[in-house]
Parts: C-alpha cells; sequence; structure tokens
C-alpha cells in the first residue's frame, strides 16, 4: 500500500504560480514571474518544491478527440463492503485508468478506461477486470463527443487577461466544426514527442531533441504542430484544494436528445466546469466540477443544474480521495 500524500496549504504565491501553469503548463518562467508577481527564481523555486512533495506536476495530454490516441470510457463501480480501497489500488495500477477517484454517492469509485479499439476494450472490462471479485456492480458510459477539458479550466485566481496573455489560442472543444472527420494518426516523431511530454510537461526543448536524437528546431516544429491542431494539451497536475476548491465531484446527468448540446454549452462555460462530455447510457452529459465549499452544493444544484434545458434525471458524486489524473498517481509523496 503506498502512502497517501498530505495536501498542504499552499500560500497565495503558490497559488499563483499553479494558476499560471493551469492556463499554460509550459508558459515561460518570466511569463509565470510576471503574473505571479515575483522573480523568475522564486517561482522555478517554488515550482521545484511543489513537485518535490508531489503536490505539482505538468503533463502532456494527447487529446483522444483529435487523434488515434484512443477511446474514453467512464465506469461507475460499485465495491463489495469495506473493499473500496482495496479495489482502487488494483484498478489504478492498470495501465489503461487514465482517472481514478473514491467518492461517495450512488457509486464507491469512478475509474476512466482508455482502450485502442473495441477488442482492448472488451478484454478491460470483461474479460480482464482486474479485482472483479471486489466488484459488486459496474455501469459503463463511453465518451463520444467533449465540450471542454480539463487544460482549458481557468481557475479564476489570476485576472482575465493573464489567460488572454499566457493561453495559446486553442478554441473549446463545443466550437469544433470538425467532428466528422477521422481522427490524426501521429507520425513517429509526433508521438515520440508526445510520448516524452507525458512523463514532463515542462522537459526543456534541448533535453528532449538530445533525448530523441533530433535536432531542437526539428523537434519543436514537431510540438508546434502537435499544439497547433489541438492534439496535444498541457495537464497541470495540483489537487484543486490547493487553489481554494475544498468540492469536488462529477455530475451525472439525463438530457433530453434534442437538448443536450445546448445544456453542455451552457454548463462547459460555468466556471466550476473543469470536464464535460456528452456520453452514452442513461447518463449522457457527465461532468468533473469543483466549488470552493461542499455547502455551495445547494445553490448550485438549485440554481445552475435546475436550470439546464431539457433535464430529466442528476446524480452527484462527491470525490473522497484522487488516485490518478492524466495517467498519473497523484496521492503519493515521492
Amino acid at each position: 500500500m503506498t502512502q497517501p500524500r498530505i495536501v498542504a496549504t499552499a500560500d497565495e504565491l503558490d497559488r499563483r504560480i499553479i494558476a499560471a501553469l493551469q492556463l499554460n503548463g509550459r508558459a515561460s518562467w518570466s511569463a509565470i514571474a510576471r503574473w505571479a508577481g515575483a522573480s523568475e527564481s522564486t517561482v522555478q523555486r517554488r515550482f521545484n518544491a511543489l513537485h518535490a512533495r508531489g503536490l505539482l506536476r505538468v503533463v502532456g495530454a494527447i487529446d483522444l478527440n483529435r487523434t488515434d490516441g484512443g477511446t474514453s470510457m467512464l465506469v461507475r463501480i460499485q465495491a463489495r463492503p469495506g473493499k473500496g480501497r482495496e479495489l482502487a489500488e488494483t484498478l489504478a495500477a492498470r495501465p489503461e485508468a487514465r482517472f481514478l477517484a473514491i467518492v461517495t454517492g450512488a457509486a464507491d469509485l469512478i475509474v476512466d478506461f482508455v482502450a485502442r479499439d473495441n477488442d482492448e476494450m472488451l478484454r478491460v472490462l470483461f474479460t480482464d477486470l482486474p479485482g472483479a471479485d471486489l466488484i459488486a456492480g459496474t455501469e459503463n458510459v463511453a465518451v463520444i463527443r467533449t465540450f471542454t477539458t480539463a487544460p482549458l479550466w481557468d481557475s479564476g485566481v489570476l485576472p482575465p487577461a493573464a489567460a488572454q496573455d499566457l493561453r495559446p489560442r486553442t478554441s473549446l472543444p463545443y466550437d469544433r466544426d470538425d467532428w466528422d472527420a477521422p481522427p490524426d494518426a501521429l507520425p513517429d516523431l509526433e508521438r515520440a514527442v508526445a510520448d516524452e511530454l507525458e512523463r514532463d510537461g515542462r522537459v526543456p526543448m534541448a533535453v528532449l531533441a538530445r533525448t530523441l536524437g533530433r535536432s531542437e528546431s526539428t523537434v519543436a516544429r514537431a510540438l508546434d504542430r502537435l499544439i497547433s491542431r489541438g492534439n496535444l494539451l498541457f495537464r497541470t497536475l495540483a489537487e484543486p484544494q490547493l487553489l481554494g476548491y475544498d468540492a469536488e465531484f462529477m455530475l451525472w446527468l439525463s438530457v433530453e436528445p434534442g437538448r443536450w448540446e445546448e445544456a453542455g454549452r451552457r454548463l462547459a462555460e460555468h466556471p466550476a466546469t473543469k470536464f464535460l462530455a456528452a456520453t452514452t447510457g442513461r447518463f449522457n452529459l457527465v461532468g468533473q466540477m469543483v466549488l470552493p465549499r461542499r455547502t455551495d452544493l445547494v445553490r448550485y444544484v438549485n440554481d445552475v443544474i435546475g436550470g439546464l434545458p431539457g433535464l430529466t434525471a442528476s446524480d452527484v458524486t462527491l470525490h473522497l480521495a484522487t488516485l490518478k489524473r492524466a495517467w498519473t498517481r497523484v496521492d503519493q509523496i515521492r
């Protein structure tokens, strides 16, 4: 059993650094320092300290909607009594698990499995599901279209001008007009660049080029292509509590078929929304949200969710602990 990470309280400077990285995980130290209100050396020192404690990390994340990286299946799992933590550890060890949270509500665990094709998904979910003897029940929903993703979330810690300055000009997924186009098959070099950045999203270009055995200019062009096409985003991994959000939860909505796009666009624009996607199953709109306090859920459910067009049913699963984000364990002290 791994040692659980203790989530520390960040001071104001830490929060500004994390918020700047959330806007652009590969922003220059000078740009981050400008919005953090500190020197570059201080910002780098703070980042290194947070990173060494396992509290902050930047990783590259392939956009599954735009590439041939696979498909996502969100699984709500009910564990046998007293077996939730053991099951969570077993599932988190699986390389197909991109995200895993222990929650409370109608499910005990939420897992996002990513597979290359239907055969692999069949194996993961049915033929070779780890910890099957610890599971009391499951419900699967397939992600079919994304409205917004965690790398595009703005924590609100910095002023709007920071997003305009730091964030690449990336359109929101729901504004795409090429959903019917086939996904990009990444060339070998772009795949190699993405693989390296998945381990460390802030690796310097010189180090990246040396690791891949290519020139800096060649690697830089490959990275620019990945970013400009929206195939690669940078995910800043820091627990929401560090930014002042103590309530993290998954939202499961059933919306009338003719209204789900209107409801999805409206919800994607809400500042609490980190991730939102259209899915299959009895829940056809699923999101991951954060709020400052659990008590804020009362007004949020009443005013925000209650006001969505075409809503027929809703469910909330409140996070108790998150073990994995973007294929990365986030609950361990390094």
